[in-house]
């Protein structure tokens, strides 16, 4: 079984939706910018470990206010878990956000985030 903590579970949510999936989520709001994270049972599906073993990393991740829950809307990321989550998509999976971003609009997305916060 793969050793988890918060860094593996922001890397797996980009290569799940980068590489996989190939589809990324954005919302832009007043309060800042939130990218929607995998389900935690997709997630657990990834590692293949039974779902009950990522919720606590949820709760953390909940605790140090990288991601918010919402009824009916998922998991997302709050203002230092996009930039959290940025940064491991520019440092790992650079080519694959730009494929599907664009480098114009992955770039933006870098700069609004780091103006912010």
């Amino acid at each position: 079984m793969v050793a988890l903590d918060i860094d593996t579970i922001f890397d797996a949510a980009a290569k799940i939706q980068l590489i996989i999936e190939k589809n990324l989520s954005v919302n832009f709001t007043q309060q800042g910018i939130s990218i929607k994270l995998p389900t935690t049972r997709r997630l657990a599906e990834f590692f293949d470990i039974p779902h009950y073993y990522i919720l606590p990393y949820f709760a953390m991740m909940e605790q140090d206010n990288l991601v918010t829950r919402a009824e009916r809307v998922g998991i997302m990321t709050t203002a230092k878990g996009t930039k959290k989550l940025l940064e491991v998509m520019m440092k790992h999976y650079r080519t694959e956000s730009e494929a599907i971003l664009g480098p114009t609009i992955f770039q933006e997305l870098q700069r609004k985030v780091t103006e912010s916060g």
